[in-house]
């Protein structure tokens, strides 16, 4: 919480797909007032939803803070990156977290089984789900559990959720874990709001793998083949969850101000453009189908192994562009010595430039330390 910039700024557009983080929540057995010191839903009156958000952000204690974390598109633990400023966020590339907005918006996903508080503390503090607010002077006494505590004099930059008690959850900043502390009342917290939600369930991942990914917009069509000529699955009359196995390049589509000729493969089998899909223009961390030609003046490899990360330049250090969790097919341009990397039993100073302008050391690539056939970049 000491960044004096905001929490996390969330554009859906630059989301990774991860899975939750091990649950590690204390149960409350019914009837039972629980110690002041555990984490759970400490005093009455909060409703079912809020309640469960509690129990989902308890789950995660102990669990890396990291800068951007919890902003793929599906809430849950990512990957985050160095923030360019707070030297102790240098290590945030390499810890799968949360930031202080992505624990939040995880813990109401698993509350009500919908992504309702995407964004960063200043958006949620906006939130027109809010049905009460709290100044800052009214303190925690009309608080109940599931609240949205809020800080930052002049722009909101950090969110916490009240537990009941005198307590809260919060995911606080780099080098940290996150927490059950005390309310902190004073400073810049700028107040609390309630939320107007109804628990449900998250779905379960789709059958044969893959990842939940959230469309937008209304009137989106599924299609039998990757094509808007092609027959109509599907029509969804507003946002709607659904299973995505793999992707690849296809017809391209120009629609809402965007034009993608990427296409996904849902697990009903019936293809959407990745134009209607939260995420970036190609999703990162799913697999492509094996329809995506190779990149101009490049090869298609494959990557090994699970969370392979590429970054924005050819250096560890470097930010984060991408995550995949599974052996994935991926476009290189070229390559260059840079970095010597150590990893998995090997060593090597190469990398490669993959399609989409990012890189990866060549240890994680099927074939040679130097591959054969691609170009020095």
């Amino acid at each position: 919480m000491t960044h004096t910039h905001p929490c996390r700024l969330a554009i859906w557009a630059a989301a990774v797909v991860t899975a939750p983080a091990l649950a590690l929540a204390v149960p409350i057995a019914a009837g039972a007032a629980p110690a002041a010191d555990s984490c759970g839903v400490l005093s009455s009156g909060a409703s079912a939803a809020a309640q469960a958000a509690v129990q989902a952000a308890c789950s995660q204690l102990g669990v890396w803070y990291t800068w951007g974390g919890g902003h793929g598109a599906t809430p849950g633990a990512t990957f985050g990156y160095y923030d360019g400023s707070d030297p102790a966020s240098k290590d945030d590339g390499s810890r799968r977290g949360f930031d202080c907005s992505g624990l939040t918006r995880y813990a109401y996903y698993r509350a009500t089984g919908r992504d309702i508080l995407d964004g960063t503390a200043s958006d949620q503090h906006s939130s027109p789900l809010a049905v009460q607010r709290f100044s800052a002077g009214q303190g925690a006494g009309p608080l109940l559990p599931g609240d949205l505590m809020f800080w930052g004099g002049g722009y909101v930059h950090h969110v916490a959720m009240y537990i009941g008690a005198g307590q809260m959850v919060e995911a606080y900043e780099s080098g940290t874990r996150i927490r059950q502390t005390a309310v902190r009342t004073g400073g810049d917290y700028a107040g609390a709001i309630r939320l107007a939600a109804s628990p449900g369930n998250p779905p379960p991942p789709p059958a044969g793998g893959g990842a939940v990914f959230q469309t937008w917009g209304t009137g989106v069509r599924t299609h039998n083949a990757p094509s808007t000529g092609a027959g109509v699955v599907d029509d969804f009359a507003g946002p709607t969850q659904v299973g995505v196995i793999c992707q690849e390049h296809a017809q391209k589509v120009t629609a809402e101000g965007y034009t993608n000729d990427a296409w996904s493969k849902l697990s009903d089998g019936s293809w959407i453009t990745n134009i209607y899909l939260k995420g970036p223009a190609w999703l990162a961390g799913v697999a492509d189908c094996g329809g995506t030609p190779p990149p101009s003046g490049g090869i298609t490899e494959s990557t090994w192994g699970s969370d392979v990360r590429t970054h924005s330049a050819a250096s560890t250090d470097a930010g984060v562009v991408d995550l995949f969790p599974g052996p994935t097919r991926v476009g290189v341009v070229c390559q260059e010595h840079a970095q010597k990397v150590s990893a998995e039993g090997y060593t090597n100073d190469a990398w490669s430039k993959l399609s989409d302008g990012s890189w990866i050391t060549n240890i994680y690539l099927k074939g040679d330390a130097w591959l054969a056939g691609v170009p020095g970049c």
